[in-house]
């Protein structure tokens, strides 16, 4: 394309995000033509009821996203979200050579190969900073700016609807059902939350934010899920008697075998975390991610994870991006999976639990338990007692141990005539202040 030609754009969906994408490229033209090197042209907006959109310059609504895909436009922006039809719309896109940028996590976590080996086959751009963490810039400098580095693990809050919820409990006290009832009043939950609060959406975007950090394919089917239903204001009021909070992170890192042999384990489950850490200070509907590599050190990138303007800040970051190589005739970083290292199973996984017991209060039982513990293998880092009228109330926070060998010991604790309630479990990250 030869510089000054105009890029022709088609949006596909128009809803809280891609309604801001269509202002701000009207009412910013002149700026996003002058860093990409040529007009930035919406030629169409793909909608499914085009009458609802009084809004919008009636002569580019169409409902007829296929069409609008096969017409003469040089990208296309994806913002309806799911699977299909929009899958067969993209390699479509991509295998015309034209340029896609999309916010679509759950496309990206389970179809990224197929779409990155369209997009190398016919040397088009495929851009996807709005699928994590909103406005935050954090895919790039993962995929670009950290590409000469080894990272070794990415850690963070990248959903704000259950952030909301956590921090709403840490500080009131309340338990999770009238915490998820005010954040659904307030418009920080779905109608149907589900997809927030059992982790399906932070397991997706885990298993993008694998995918770029250890050169490898990962998909959400690959990542260990647990929501935070099961989360009470007993665990809260644990986790501050311990100088900790609860957070529901995605975890991806990079684990060494005993013989040397690497794997990627990538994660989302709740997690006490300690009050100085930086991902603890991180509130309401915020996003964080703390990213660890060998040269740069400690990283952590924070802002807002969600809403119109934020996520579309960053589909017009990626716009004029590709938009610009397609310009200067030259292409975006391409897929790096060169390194394929296979995903770890959770139960093979290192990790850290804490467990609150009801215990019978006599002579023997810490004994008792302890040895269990050690039968399995995991060591005990830290003990809290505390005696009731007839019972007692037993804290353990173990050492770093595989996650079934954990598993296992608290299941067979269960099971104990001395142990009336296993009351809580839950695992740990970040050393104790």
């Amino acid at each position: 394309m030869t510089e000054g030609k105009a890029v022709k754009v088609a949006l596909l969906g128009c809803g809280t995000v891609g309604s801001e994408v269509a202002r701000l490229l009207t009412e910013q033209a002149d700026e996003l033509a002058a860093r990409a090197g040529a007009p930035v042209e919406l030629a169409g907006i793909a909608v499914r009821r085009p009458g609802k959109h009084p809004e919008l310059p009636q002569h580019l609504l169409t409902s007829d996203a296929a069409g609008l895909v096969e017409s003469d436009v040089d990208v296309v922006v994806e913002l309806i979200g799911g699977i299909e039809p929009v899958r067969g719309w993209l390699l479509a896109a991509l295998r015309k050579g034209k340029s896609v940028v999309t916010a679509n996590k759950a496309l990206l976590s389970e179809y990224s190969a197929e779409l990155s080996e369209a997009a190398d086959s016919a040397g088009a751009d495929l851009y996807f900073e709005a699928a994590v963490a909103g406005a935050i810039p954090l895919l790039r400098p993962l995929r670009e700016s950290l590409a000469g580095d080894r990272i070794t693990k990415v850690m963070g809050i990248v959903n704000g609807t259950t952030n909301f919820i956590l921090s709403a409990m840490d500080s009131t006290g309340a338990g999770y059902a009238e915490t998820l009832e005010e954040a659904s009043r307030l418009g920080y939950a779905e109608a149907d939350p589900t997809a927030d609060v059992d982790g399906y959406d932070a397991a997706a975007k885990a298993a993008i934010l694998a995918s770029l950090a250890f050169h490898s394919r990962v998909t959400a089917s690959d990542v260990h899920r647990e929501g935070i239903g099961e989360v009470s204001s007993f665990d809260i009021a644990a986790a501050k008697a311990l100088g900790r909070t609860v957070k529901l992170l995605a975890i991806c890192e990079r684990v060494t075998a005993d013989d040397g042999t690497e794997s990627v384990s990538a994660r989302v489950h709740p997690v006490m975390i300690p009050r100085g850490h930086p991902l603890a200070s991180v509130g309401g509907a915020f996003n964080a991610v703390f990213v660890e590599a060998d040269a740069a050190g400690e990283l952590m990138f924070y802002g807002q994870g969600a809403g119109g303007a934020p996520t579309a800040s960053a589909v017009l970051g990626d716009l004029v991006a590709v938009a610009r190589n397609r310009v200067l005739g030259g292409r975006g970083p391409r897929e790096s999976a060169h390194a394929a290292l296979p995903v770890r199973p959770m139960g093979q996984t290192p990790t850290r639990y804490h467990v609150s017991l009801d215990v019978a209060d006599r002579p023997g039982v810490l004994a008792q338990v302890a040895h269990v513990f050690a039968a399995h293998d995991v060591s005990i880092a830290a003990v809290r007692q505390r005696d009731r009228t007839s019972t007692a109330s037993l804290v353990i926070v173990t050492h770093l141990a595989p996650d079934a060998a954990l598993e296992a010991t608290v299941e067979e604790i269960g099971k104990m005539d001395v142990v009336h309630e296993v009351v809580s479990v839950m695992r740990v990250e970040g050393e104790d202040q």
